[in-house]
């Protein structure tokens, strides 16, 4: 009769819809997990055999008719007597393997340890089993110290049992906590939806962009801020030779936040067909700063590589300061490419009567759109004809929307995969100025209000204040005390997490905070959620992490329409420290089989790197995380804004919501500094000890010491060690070090010889710097 009443509960509670809803999680807080280690799922169809389990649990059909087989196995051993008896028993013990817990009642969480052959039993339970069928064990279980133990009732039942009493059978069926929004994502008590991770690449330096090329291998292309980008194989290795290399041509440096560098990179719609990408980049050009947006064709040798012989310049606009130069690269279902460029930098668009952003005019601060098929003859691009400025003679045709400050990262939604609802909408982050970050859904002909409104919120007020103004208000804005620079991401629509479907998922690269949005479809009206790292058992599945670097620089779509993350410590275009994530909900899968792909073969003529992890889960205690509160120092500068620019020291892992601040670069760490030439591969050596930035001085500076400065800085090759300060004396700093002498294979300067820190007889007309290289000096 209990057990019955049991059922029934259990029925009642894992039938209930499976939507979004925030599980308030206590201490003792749950961790569903099926046999194979992975998250339990909704069967696509309801089972026969374990019926209980048809709404939610770990067996589908196959699975479920092969424990019904099972079930008649044993049963048919049994005396008419014995079955009448002890058939419930034998289904019940059988079916627990479909248990959203069955990971839990098989001991089975940790895949070292063996797996129970018997689901763990309270002891009531046990009892009343013992006593009634004892001899069913000897067909469920083919474990022979249960067999010995057949006659002890104390002994059998507490070998049966479990540490946690919560997790037996059948006590966990009408356990409130453990089944209450079973399935659903889950929060913590303060309503932050926890998911986990999962590392896909490391050793990135500053990956602002991961694209795929939808031509069914399901490769996956990584940039790298430097200008370079690393073709991946869906297993997650990577070859050893760069599908493109612009290093030579791309400006930035590495100075952290530096804005400029390779920032976008997009597939032709028809690449499979057409082999033409497109990326946009910083360069110089006759001391003149400029955005370029080039045009590249596969090698017809090698289908991972581009033909560097093939680049057409489409557009190039110049830049008027060094920040605010946008980078993203979309093309539309339309088949346009769409082009989001930024005001021109400084500050509060100072350009002009009204700013670049309401200068149709101009191309800076706008969302464009041209036309780039079929250009091998003819113009490198035309404009659509229904582009909205095209019979405006005082707006350039190029412009689709304005009003824009710095828009990072935007996306299409693919639409819901069944219904297709959402498919083509166009969301964008806009990085603010002082008060706000703001998201917005972007539309043709419209007016996002920049530099007359910063978020929901007036910025010059006299320009807000015209009526003509005519702008479209952000769908979310949130203040600075939450983040100083927001990274758009994606609208998730993907098939492994079927409960984030329809969450728009996006971040803040200075806070590090993850967030989400979703569309309440009554008022249309957008409600956020800030997502978080699962605590406590949450993420301690195989290959799952829970932490994260702080500089959230990027988000990205695999080909499959999963979820990803571009993070580093240091926002340095020479730090490789850049780790690509996979965000995961822990809390419910698709069936198995459901999401299963079949890669296109791949021919690879490259060296392959095979891929190795090196993040780890991090156990942590539950604790109450302090409220977010407003920073009263906020750093001078920031990847989008030259307001706010990282510190300057090395982020922690994040685990929660932000709550401290990053920590000071290693004692070693380099930068080379260079303001009488373009170029990032070159420069004053300054080193970081003890607290502080100095020089170091040139006596016996060699090749070899150049070298560990050119590794440090990404380069493997050094070209030359300078002396007597060929790139500027560092008046401002310290001498550091003096009489370096390397063997060219230490790490950094300080495992070198040298005469101490601190100790030099020397002046800073003898500071020294290096010019490196991507290629070998002496081929």
């Amino acid at each position: 009769m209990a057990l019955a009443r049991c059922r029934a509960a259990l029925a009642r509670l894992v039938l209930l819809p499976l939507a979004l809803a925030p599980l308030r999680a206590g201490p003792g807080s749950a961790h569903p997990q099926c046999l194979d280690f992975k998250p339990p799922f909704r069967p696509p169809h309801p089972l026969l055999f374990c019926e209980q389990y048809s709404a939610f649990g770990c067996c589908d059909a196959e699975q479920d008719a092969e424990l019904s087989r099972r079930y008649w196995a044993v049963t048919r051993r049994l005396e008419p007597d014995t079955f009448a008896v002890c058939a419930a028993y034998v289904r019940d013990l059988l079916c627990q393997e479909c248990s959203p817990y069955a990971a839990h009642l098989f001991d089975a969480e940790d895949p070292s340890t063996p797996v129970r052959t018997v689901p763990g039993l309270c002891k009531d339970y046990c009892i009343d089993v013992w006593h009634k069928c004892r001899t069913i064990f000897r067909h469920l279980s083919p474990d022979p110290e249960l067999w010995a133990l057949e006659t002890n009732r104390a002994k059998f039942c507490r070998y049966l049992s479990l540490d946690d009493a919560d997790y037996c059978f059948p006590r966990l069926l009408v356990n409130e906590n453990l089944n209450v929004n079973l399935g659903q994502v889950r929060a913590d008590t303060e309503g932050c939806l926890e998911l986990c991770l999962v590392e896909v690449a490391n050793r990135l330096r500053n990956p602002v962009a991961m694209v795929h090329a939808n031509d069914g291998t399901h490769r996956f292309f990584v940039a790298e801020q430097v200008g370079l980008v690393w073709t991946y194989l869906p297993n997650r290795s990577r070859l050893e030779k760069p599908f493109l290399n612009v290093s030579e041509a791309v400006l930035t440096s590495p100075w952290e936040g530096d804005e400029r560098g390779f920032l976008g990179i997009v597939f032709h719609p028809q690449f499979k067909y057409m082999g033409k990408v497109y990326v946009y980049y910083s360069v110089e050009v006759s001391y003149e700063e400029r955005i370029r947006i080039s045009e590249f064709k596969i090698s017809p040798d090698d289908m991972n590589t581009v033909d560097h012989r093939s680049e057409r310049i489409i557009l190039e606009i110049e830049e008027p300061a060094s920040n605010h130069n946008g980078g993203q690269l979309l093309f539309g279902d339309d088949g346009y490419l769409y082009i989001f460029t930024g005001d021109g930098g400084m500050a509060g668009d100072p350009f002009g009567k009204f700013g670049n952003s309401q200068n149709k005019s101009a191309l800076l601060g706008k969302v464009l759109r041209i036309d780039v098929n079929h250009n091998d003859r003819g113009p490198l691009y035309r404009i659509p004809p229904d582009n909205p400025f095209v019979g405006d003679p005082s707006a350039r045709p190029e412009v689709y929307a304005y009003g824009v400050r710095n828009m990072w990262r935007c996306s299409f939604d693919r639409g819901d995969p069944i219904t297709k609802e959402g498919q083509g909408r166009l969301f964008c982050g806009d990085v603010g100025q002082n008060k706000f970050e703001e998201v917005d859904i972007v539309e043709k002909g419209k007016n996002y209000g920049w530099r007359a409104r910063e978020g929901f919120e007036c910025y010059d007020k006299k320009l807000c204040a015209n009526s003509s103004l005519d702008d479209v208000l952000p769908i979310y804005a949130y203040p600075h005390k939450m983040g100083k620079s927001v990274t758009g991401g994606y609208i998730y629509r993907g098939c492994q997490s079927p409960n984030l479907n329809g969450l728009y998922i996006f971040g803040d690269f200075m806070s590090g905070r993850l967030m989400s949005l979703r569309e309440n479809q009554a008022t249309r009206q957008w409600q956020y959620s800030e997502i978080c790292m699962g605590r406590g058992q949450t993420c301690m599945f195989p290959g799952m992490i829970n932490n994260y670097y702080q500089y959230i620089i990027s988000f990205a779509e695999d080909e499959a329409g999963e979820l990803y993350f571009m993070s580093t410590g240091v926002p340095s275009a020479t730090s490789a420290s850049g780790v690509i994530y996979k965000m995961v909900d822990p809390s419910r899968r698709a069936p198995p089989g459901k999401c299963q792909i079949k890669a296109a073969p791949v021919k690879v003529k490259s060296r392959i790197i095979s891929f190795e992890p090196k993040e780890k889960f991090i156990s942590q205690t539950v604790t109450a995380r302090p409220k977010p509160r407003t920073t009263t120092k906020a750093p001078r500068r920031n990847w989008a804004d030259p307001t706010r620019r990282p510190s300057g020291r090395r982020s922690g892992r994040r685990k929660g919501r932000p709550t401290t601040a990053p920590t000071p670069p290693r004692n070693g760490t380099v930068r080379l500094l260079n303001h009488q030439s373009p170029g990032r591969d070159r420069g004053r050596v300054e080193i970081y000890v003890g607290r502080r930035w100095g020089t170091v001085c040139d006596d016996i500076w060699d090749s070899k010491a150049a070298a560990v400065v050119c590794r440090q800085v990404g380069f493997p090759y050094a070209v030359k060690a300078t002396k007597r300060a060929e790139f500027g004396e560092g008046h401002s700093l310290p001498i550091l070090l003096d009489d370096v002498r390397c063997t060219g294979q230490e790490r950094n300067l300080l495992e070198c010889s040298h005469a101490g820190v601190g100790k030099h007889n020397c002046d800073h007309k003898e500071d020294a710097g290096v010019i490196c290289s991507h290629q070998d000096p002496d081929l």
